[in-house]
């Protein structure tokens, strides 16, 4: 087994953050395009609204399939290949002439954007145990930038080029980041004693074994389903009157996510200080309280700004504090258990994205902010359920 020494250097924690953030944004890029690309391949908002979902699902696949993998190979170098096979699957989108080769790139990319999700845990290995909140913090702030920037940068590469220069850019910088790593990542394999089918049953071992992550992973699908109502529609709403905004318009509101996904990194903190409880409670009380300012976001910009940073910061700061709990439990699987959360995670975002689209086509903004108030009632009667079979540590 090779290893690498414990702590990780500032410049080191900031590589892995871009990495992170340039490796999901890759699912989302197409949110603020969603307008254009229906209109250039004659789509329903239902059918636009699929090919979220379709990168959702392809992301969950891949946390479930190739993420335990980091358990067992060279971590190095496995991010490597599925940094390049990544920007592969955009340059299919980026040629897409019609739905299905665009879906088949989208599947593809979404499948090895996990990446991201291998790179978290490996920060969490290599992190002091004093620091790993605030390096997980930190990481995964890069993430949720990625997904709220990506909008912003492909929003801006639309109305310079068109579409498609979105993903050629960004399969370029993929690539250019692969490279990035594999001179500035340390090689890390860990030994397990496991064949592939048995890392994959051991997934579901975890869960079976493990009430604290079964509540985390609810919480946490439940979350990410909230956070992809709201962004799956923000495209037709900002599309449509009062607002009628251009694709550069739409993704500038990414930055005002941003701020909110920014405001969450001390949950890392928090959580090392044993407050995991009162963050997670405080964030879904904040998520719900935010629906109620976004329905007026129907009308109102400010509003919509608002609702939007509340949400954001409520969504990174579970889900900061839920990472941080877990990866005190088994640190020689957290890849594994990455695996577990992150795919109830990004499955929550799939049924989110097609609830957000069906509510927004039936009954408009208001119909979406009430389908996030109906998600947030169930994640915390889920919370509130699952807690107390958590300690004063986590």
């Amino acid at each position: 087994m090779k290893s690498a020494p414990q702590g990780l250097s500032p410049a080191l924690v900031a590589l892995m953050s871009v990495a992170t953030g340039l490796s999901v944004a890759c699912n989302y890029y197409v949110q603020p395009l969603l307008e254009t690309i229906a209109r250039n391949f004659d789509l329903s908002v239902n059918q636009a609204g699929f090919i979220v979902t379709t990168a959702q699902l392809g992301y969950a696949a891949g946390l479930l399939l190739l993420v335990p993998l980091g358990d067992m190979l060279e971590r190095r170098g496995l991010i490597v290949v599925m940094s390049l096979l990544a920007a592969g699957g955009m340059v299919i989108t980026a040629l897409s002439s019609s739905l299905a080769m665009m879906l088949l790139g989208t599947v593809l990319t979404g499948l090895f954007s996990v990446v991201a999700q291998i790179l978290v845990p490996l920060a969490a290995t290599l992190a002091a145990p004093e620091k790993r909140g605030k390096v997980i913090g930190t990481v995964m702030s890069g993430l949720l930038l990625g997904i709220l920037l990506a909008r912003t940068v492909a929003g801006g590469l639309a109305q310079l080029g068109g579409w498609r220069t979105v993903y050629w850019v960004a399969s370029i910088l993929m690539v250019l980041m692969a490279l990035a790593l594999w001179r500035g990542l340390p090689r890390y394999r860990q030994s397990v004693p496991l064949n592939y089918p048995q890392l994959l049953r051991s997934i579901f071992q975890l869960y079976g074994g493990n009430r604290v992550l079964r509540t985390r992973a609810m919480v946490g699908c439940l979350s990410f389903a909230n956070f992809s109502v709201l962004w799956t529609s923000m495209a037709f709403l900002l599309a449509s009157p009062p607002y009628n905004y251009s694709e550069g318009m739409i993704g500038l509101l990414g930055l005002v996510g941003a701020a909110g996904a920014l405001a969450a990194r001390q949950a890392g903190s928090l959580a090392d200080k044993g407050k995991a409880r009162i963050t997670t409670t405080l964030g879904l009380l904040i998520m719900l309280a935010s629906w109620g300012i976004t329905a007026v976001g129907a009308h109102s910009l400010l509003a919509l700004i608002v609702g939007i940073i509340l949400l954001d910061l409520a969504v990174q700061g579970v889900h900061i504090t839920n990472q941080s709990v877990i990866y005190r439990r088994m640190p020689e699987a957290r890849n594994r258990l990455t695996s577990g959360y992150m795919t109830s995670y990004f499955i929550g975002g799939a049924v989110g994205s097609l609830v957000s689209a069906s509510a927004f086509q039936h009954a408009g903004w208001y119909g979406v902010c009430a389908a996030g108030v109906v998600l947030t009632l169930l994640n915390l009667l889920s919370w509130w359920s699952g807690y107390r079979h958590e300690d004063d540590s986590n």
